[in-house]
């Protein structure tokens, strides 16, 4: 990827300590910091595959999702249900984001949070901030180092003193956290794709059905339940009560119908928090997580250098909020 020119608030951040001349000039300084951020985010893409193999691939898929096991299997059923809306208060804060008269509400909308962080969402995110963004230091801003080479070596060859880069690197650290928070949402968002794509096959296979999604499932088998349920009392036995009620069957309570959903979803949470073993290696296999580390690492670069909010917005969670619309659009719930 080509590097982006710096903004100007960028470039002033670094050049306000310069000393008096004689120095480096304003041209020097901007190539520097260029340079230094072209090539510090150019060796963490080189090091994106491996990444992919140590996290996603097996044997260590088994490692990341391991982190499943414990409170995650709580903490994933709520994300999951509270996903439909944080994707909601996104799409307000977006629409709302250039109307003066309703920043209020874009305030209110950008306090809404994206849910528990499960320990699956953090393990990954400190992997990638220290294998990919720290390049395996743990406790080091590597990208100041990049900055602080290319610096020095522009001020020593005029004897002058090196400007203060740490100004810089705390404009750095909110970008930073704010685009693993939203790499975070990816992993709620791609279990509830799993989720949907789950429920269609399952109802296709076992009940002849299209069940896009748990809402569908749960309809279905509510029907079944409720089906057996009546042929069991039927007057004439249950035999001529199955074939009756094949032609005529009863709606399923409402009582029922919110139970077995409920039961369907819990099912659903349950699996989502330990799906990561099956879809990290396909999502590795088919190139999806190369291609959202590499978008990450684009959208960082290109934030660093203008100097502009994160803008790293992957399209993960918009994609499961359409499976789910879709799936209540079918279940007849809107």
């Amino acid at each position: 990827m080509p590097a982006p020119p710096l903004s100007r608030k960028t470039f002033d951040i670094m050049a306000t300590t310069t000393p008096p001349q004689p120095g480096a000039t304003a041209d020097e300084i901007e190539e520097a910091v260029r340079h230094a951020t072209q090539r510090y985010f150019d060796d963490c893409r080189e090091r994106v595959p491996a990444f992919i193999d140590r996290h996603f691939h097996y044997p260590g898929a088994l490692a990341t999702n391991r982190q499943a096991f414990g409170w995650d299997m709580l903490r994933a059923p709520f994300n999951l249900l509270w996903a439909p809306v944080y994707a909601l208060a996104f799409i307000v804060k977006v629409l709302v984001r250039r109307r003066s008269g309703l920043k209020w509400l874009h305030r209110l909308v950008d306090h809404v949070p994206a849910g528990f962080t499960t320990q699956v969402q953090r393990y990954i995110s400190d992997q990638i901030l220290i294998d990919l963004l720290n390049h395996g230091q743990p406790s080091a801003n590597v990208l100041e180092q990049y900055l602080v080479e290319d610096l020095e070596a522009v001020y020593e060859s005029h004897a002058s003193a090196l400007p203060d880069h740490r100004r810089f690197s705390k404009l750095v650290a909110p970008l930073v956290e704010d685009a693993l928070s939203q790499y975070r949402v990816t992993r709620t968002a791609s279990a509830d794709i799993t989720n949907s794509l789950s429920c269609t096959v399952l109802g296709a296979f076992a009940f002849q059905k299209f069940t896009p999604g748990g809402i569908g499932l749960g309809v279905v088998l509510a029907s079944m339940l409720a089906q057996m349920m009546a042929a069991r009392e039927f007057i004439f036995g249950e035999t001529l009560g199955r074939f009756y009620y094949r032609w005529f069957p009863p709606e399923p309570s409402l009582a029922t119908t919110a139970g077995v959903m409920l039961a369907v979803m819990a099912s659903l949470a349950a699996f989502a928090a330990l799906s990561g073993v099956i879809t990290d290696p396909v999502q590795a296999a088919t190139g999806l997580h190369r291609r959202r580390l590499n978008k990450l690492l684009d959208h960082l670069q290109r934030d660093v250098a203008l100097n502009t909010q994160n803008s790293f917005r992957p399209k993960d969670q918009f994609v499961a909020r359409v499976l789910d619309t879709f799936d209540m659009i079918k279940s007849g719930l809107i």
